[in-house]
């Protein structure tokens, strides 16, 4: 097994090599140079690597520079500097919003583990009488449905451990993952270009289902079709979801192209109470409104969306071995997917 330091400067000495990269696609190697020189290019410094991870994200110098509090420009200049050390463009700047470049994307790769990894250091440095903190990046889906039982067992297991939960959309979640600001994310599994550097474990599977209020019209119909939705509004995932293409496709395969006041959200709050409020169709996960239906608040039409079908499981990182207290989370999880599967069959 590599130590923690050795694996620091391992993946910080790519820095250097990164940034000793010639136009013509060679690399220079040298003879044999001091410490410093081995670790890392001197003029990298972690704040290059936190402004350039942060536009990375957000996709976005303005909204990256609100979050790490400084300037528009002063995030700019970074990230102009960065650039200038390494000697190409690390994003491209031709579209609305900011994407990484080939150059830019490997580098991101490396210099996300490289700071996770160093955080990851630190706390273990730190972390001789302090509380260990277990931290889970959790999709919609699993915060609803097997989450909450898992926590559960785990924390009356694990005493003097506290767990800290963070939601949101998979691409946000899988970027806190790299920089190792999560422990792990449990959700749908990602598209293959998104999942390098990072390993899967299957749990179940689930579908997205169509929820709407009891009484709703539609239920009511008693050859019901899925075009029947069309003079309805729909509540559907935000482009950036994992079951976005999914829906689509579900949607075209059946001749469904213009939804009517169609909304976007991952808000599990929002749409529940739209949905019980009004007429809209709500296309959602299943483990999201699993417990509404099962307390006859939400109902599902009745259509068949197997073809939405996904792995839901765990994604870690390839280069880390998860510390002990997430490990014993991660088998409280595995144990309530177990509990699911058996409920199902």
């Amino acid at each position: 097994m590599i130590s923690s330091g050795c694996w620091i400067t391992y993946r910080l000495s790519f820095l250097r090599v990164v940034a000793e990269k010639r136009p013509e696609n060679r690399v220079r190697i040298t003879g044999a140079p001091e410490l410093s020189q081995r670790i890392i290019d001197p003029r990298i410094k972690i704040r290059h690597i936190a402004c350039f991870l942060e536009v990375a994200r957000l996709r976005s110098v303005v909204n990256a520079a609100a979050a790490l509090n400084i300037s528009q420009p002063a995030a700019t200049k970074t990230i102009q500097e960065l650039e200038e050390i390494l000697g190409a463009p690390l994003f491209d700047r031709s579209r609305r919003k900011l994407l990484l470049t080939g150059f830019g994307e490997v580098f991101y790769r490396y210099a996300s583990t490289s700071i996770a990894a160093l955080r990851q250091g630190i706390d273990a440095a730190r972390g001789g009488g302090e509380a260990a903190v277990v931290k889970i990046g959790a999709l919609p889906t699993v915060s609803a449905r097997i989450l909450p039982e898992a926590v559960r067992r785990f924390s009356g297991d694990e005493g003097g451990v506290h767990t800290r939960i963070i939601t949101g959309p998979n691409d946000y979640l899988l970027s806190l993952l790299r920089t190792g600001d999560v422990d792990l994310v449990i959700g749908r599994m990602a598209e293959p270009a998104a999942m390098v550097g990072f390993t899967f474990e299957h749990l179940y599977s689930e579908r997205v289902v169509m929820a709407v209020r009891p009484g709703h019209p539609l239920l009511g119909e008693r050859h019901f079709n899925l075009a029947l939705i069309e003079p309805f509004q729909v509540l559907m995932p935000t482009p950036d979801s994992v079951i976005r293409r999914l829906v689509e496709r579900m949607l075209l395969a059946h001749g469904i192209t213009g939804l009517r006041d169609e909304i976007e959200t991952v808000s599990n709050a929002f749409g529940r109470s739209y949905v019980r409020q009004t007429d809209a169709v709500w296309i959602i996960s299943e483990g999201v409104v699993a417990r509404d239906v099962e307390e006859r608040q939400l109902a599902l039409l009745p259509v068949d969306t197997g073809e939405t079908m996904g792995p839901v499981g765990f994604t870690t990182r390839t280069d880390t071995v998860p510390m002990l207290a997430a490990t014993s989370l991660m088998q409280a999880v595995r144990d309530a997917a177990a509990r699911l599967r058996d409920d199902a069959e």
